[in-house]
């Protein structure tokens, strides 16, 4: 049974000194492929460095390239060009993350809403996918993709926490859903075991965001508390429960719609 994490921030400073450790139990635990976050003009160049240095045969570590909703104010005269090379290289596979906050509006919403356009932009000139960020901002996010949806090859919602309208909106446009550990958690994320049901085959991905979400099913829970791609199979796990298929059948389609997505050679 092979997976394929389709977000994990392995640039964050929990990981440092780590990488070789994390990957290792990444791929003990079935997780073959990985898709390192870029979140930044300089954390995508990060993320498309360690694929390069702990991945010799170019068959496991790939990355997206953009600036965050949260960075937005850091867009510049440069970050067009800067991430325009950053996405021509054959590691790097996705535009983003990019999209919009309105929780916590770290950067001004007509500034995010501007970045993003600008990666849509960059994403049909290149025929790349885009791995979209979106938080509060359902409707505000859909009035923007439509006018650039008929151009681009493909794009996901990572993360998706949202409400049945905002789900049946995404798959309206024939927008992928990236599934976390949120549905794994009691508190907050009960409302996603229905909805995941109505996600088609072929649309659903997975995704640890890690060292985000750690699963709070998780059984024992790690001292440190940080999530690492190894616990993906308990987000398959729940995903599989909720969806009424066994975890190697959902295994099989989501990571077939990952490779496909991004492009990713098989591995063995």
């Amino acid at each position: 049974m092979q997976l394929i994490d389709i977000g994990v921030n392995l640039t964050n400073p929990s990981f440092d000194e780590k990488h070789q450790a994390v990957l290792e139990r990444a791929y003990a635990a079935g997780v073959q492929q990985l898709v390192l976050t870029g979140t930044s003009i300089e954390g995508s160049e990060q993320a498309l460095a360690l694929c390069e240095k702990l991945d010799e045969s170019s068959q496991r570590l790939f990355s997206t390239a953009g600036i965050h909703p949260h960075s937005a104010s850091d867009w510049n005269g440069d970050s067009a060009s800067r991430l325009r090379g950053l996405l021509k290289e054959n590691r790097v596979r996705a535009v983003g993350e990019c999209g919009l906050d309105f929780n916590r509006d770290f950067s001004p919403r007509p500034q995010q809403e501007k970045v993003l356009e600008e990666h849509l932009v960059l994403a049909i000139e290149l025929k790349l996918p885009v791995f979209l960020h979106e938080r509060d901002a359902n409707q505000r996010l859909l009035d923007i993709l439509k006018d650039y949806r008929d151009h681009l090859t493909a794009a996901v919602v990572h993360c998706f926490t949202g409400e049945q309208q905002a789900l049946f909106s995404y798959l309206d446009l024939d927008l992928h859903i990236g599934i976390t550990g949120w549905i794994c958690d009691e508190r907050r994320g009960t409302h996603l075991h229905p909805l995941v049901r109505e996600i088609p085959r072929g649309r659903l991905m997975l995704e640890s965001d890690a060292p985000y979400l750690l699963p709070r099913t998780l059984r024992p829970k790690p001292k440190n508390g940080r999530n690492e791609p190894a616990y993906l199979p308990e987000v398959l796990r729940e995903v599989a429960l909720h969806r009424n298929e066994s975890v190697e059948d959902l295994a099989r389609h989501s990571t077939a719609c990952a490779r496909r997505f991004f492009g990713l050679p098989a591995v063995d």
